[in-house]
């Protein structure tokens, strides 16, 4: 999601290809072979390709480090690459990156291939649970801002999007019993999610509040508790999910 994300946002307005490609990579005779600290092991390559702006070397080399960002300020906070390299890094993987400007950009991203055959899991049949209150939605990524409204959306709720956690803040303050719900993302620039939540409550104790985030190691039932907030979901979000925590929490 963040690769696909990072490669709308390379293409931006002007319109490009985003092509993603998923296959089997051979360690000895794969680009793999460039990464002397993966394993003999066969791995599946994961390929996202845009055909956007592209950047030159001094950004490529720092566009893993966290907080490091070339967006403008309240676009982005820079760690979306940074969660995308440590994912894979727990995983044993390995993930490069490729880019010119003017060329667009592609990433790799190798991750070894399970021995085991994984386990069938059924599928949750039936309707989705729905509902139509009203529900403010904040997340600074664009893309996934407008996926989490139409997601919402396509379920029966009013849904408000906010790209800026103070936006949305400002938004609550005017109308403080607009609100059903609030589902903000955990780490933004300027406010993060914790301190939204804070404000939120601060306003109106009552209101139900789902904290969306990445940082399983760093945040916990336990935290969302102790901050007043109602419950936390992971990235990325799954619309089943989703629409049972939403229904859960009102």
């Amino acid at each position: 999601m963040n690769l696909c994300t990072n490669a709308a946002q390379a293409i931006g307005e002007k319109g490009g290809v985003i092509e993603v490609c998923v296959e089997e990579a051979n360690i000895e005779t794969d680009a793999a072979a460039n990464h002397p600290d993966l394993k003999p092991h066969p791995y599946v390559k994961l390929t996202v390709r845009d055909t956007g702006q592209g950047m030159g070397r001094a950004v490529m080399e720092r566009i893993f480090d966290p907080f490091f960002t070339t967006k403008k300020q309240g676009e982005g906070t820079g760690m979306g690459l940074s969660v995308v390299h440590g994912i894979v890094k727990s995983h044993e993987g390995a993930i490069t990156v490729d880019s010119k400007p003017g060329k667009g950009t592609v990433f790799e991203v190798f991750l070894p291939m399970s021995r085991t055959e994984a386990a069938s899991e059924a599928l949750p049949s039936g309707p989705l649970p729905r509902g139509n209150e009203r529900i403010l939605f904040v997340d600074d990524e664009q893309p996934i801002a407008e996926m989490g409204k139409q997601m919402l959306e396509r379920l029966g709720y009013h849904v408000t999007a906010r790209t800026s956690s103070v936006d949305a803040l400002e938004s609550f303050r005017a109308r403080p019993q607009g609100f059903d719900l609030v589902i903000t993302d955990y780490t933004m620039p300027n406010m993060t999610g914790a301190e939204l939540s804070k404000e939120l409550l601060r306003v109106r104790p009552d209101i139900p509040i789902i904290l969306c985030t990445g940082f399983s190691e760093a945040f916990s039932k336990r935290n969302a508790g102790a901050m007043g907030i109602r419950e936390h979901i992971m990235k990325p979000v799954v619309m089943h999910d989703l629409a049972e925590m939403v229904r859960k929490v009102l």
